[in-house]
């Protein structure tokens, strides 16, 4: 389970999407498989899934919000530490900002105006810094409680995808038709990745397939496993 002016760019909204509806897409297979091995009851499996579609949305969206509380903590944190720094020592800091914008092309005169513009506004040098030699940029509660909502109704709408075939025809044809339906959202869902980011969104689609139905196919072991025993 994983997330910048804020730690998280314009693009984290999907990666919280994927996260959450990719997760609990597999979990709940998993268990809609593992049941269906171990008993013929469709009330059992609908039962089981639905608990673990909440139980895992509720958990991945306080997942999220702490993750992303504890790196809005960690920059509050950095940036106490950079900002006594930069008061005890700020020839050190113009130095720190040379460096960074000499390593991105400025020299002469121009480095030199970059520098004293940006050091003369002492809360633009310590962005600067944070931003440019540690990679760290500040967050809001809004943005962290948005990752955690994302990411909760995701993995919600994502577990919900291997049991709605159960809700409409008899078990066997569900089993198959919850298993091909999952196969297909997992495989768009890597194509799309894909085409917003890098990467063939066939390979990126088949991967993320191949993943997806792999790990749920631990769940029908477990299952058949514990069926054979009982």
């Amino acid at each position: 389970m994983t997330d910048a002016a804020n730690p998280r760019d314009d693009g984290s909204w999907l990666r919280d999407l994927i996260l959450g509806g990719q997760d609990g897409l597999v979990n709940v297979l998993g268990i809609v498989l593992g049941v269906s091995a171990a008993s013929t009851d469709v009330r059992v499996l609908l039962a089981a899934g639905l608990a673990a579609t909440f139980a895992e949305g509720v958990s991945m969206g306080a997942v999220a919000w702490t993750s992303s509380r504890a790196q809005a903590d960690h920059y509050e944190s950095e940036r106490e530490r950079q900002a006594v720094m930069l008061e005890r020592s700020p020839e050190q800091a113009k130095a720190t900002i040379a460096r960074i914008y000499s390593g991105k092309g400025f020299s002469g005169d121009l480095l030199d105006r970059i520098v004293a513009t940006i050091s003369a506004d002492r809360s633009t040098a310590l962005a600067t810094i944070m931003n440019e030699t540690l990679g760290l940029a500040p967050a809001d509660d809004r943005t962290v409680t948005r990752s955690a909502i994302i990411v909760g109704l995701s993995t919600i709408a994502g577990s919900i995808v291997p049991l709605t075939p159960f809700f409409l025809m008899p078990r066997e044809a569900s089993i198959w038709a919850s298993i091909g339906l999952s196969a297909v959202v997992l495989f768009f869902v890597g194509a799309y990745e894909a085409k917003t980011s890098v990467g063939d969104w066939r390979k990126k689609g088949l991967q993320m397939t191949a993943i997806g139905l792999g790990a749920a196919f631990v769940g029908y072991v477990v299952g058949k496993l514990f069926g054979a025993a009982g």
